[in-house]
């Protein structure tokens, strides 16, 4: 289960599949491949910074429209 509270200006793992709408697996790959990068927590809890994760929703959002 994951933290229930990340710092303020980050999202928990949870929080940020919510924002981009995708599974656990999902976030797993764009962490391996490069696309969104760890900015705190643990290794059993990571945390993305906000803006981070908003960058690229809008970047898959594009892609998705175009």
């Amino acid at each position: 289960m994951d933290q229930l509270y990340a710092r303020r200006g980050h999202l928990t793992a949870e929080q940020t599949r919510q924002a981009l709408d995708i599974s656990a697996g999902a976030l797993r790959n764009l962490v391996y491949r490069g696309q969104l990068t760890r900015s705190g927590g643990t290794d059993r809890h990571p945390t993305y910074a906000v803006a981070d994760v908003m960058a690229l929703a809008e970047k898959r959002a594009d892609s998705q429209a175009a």
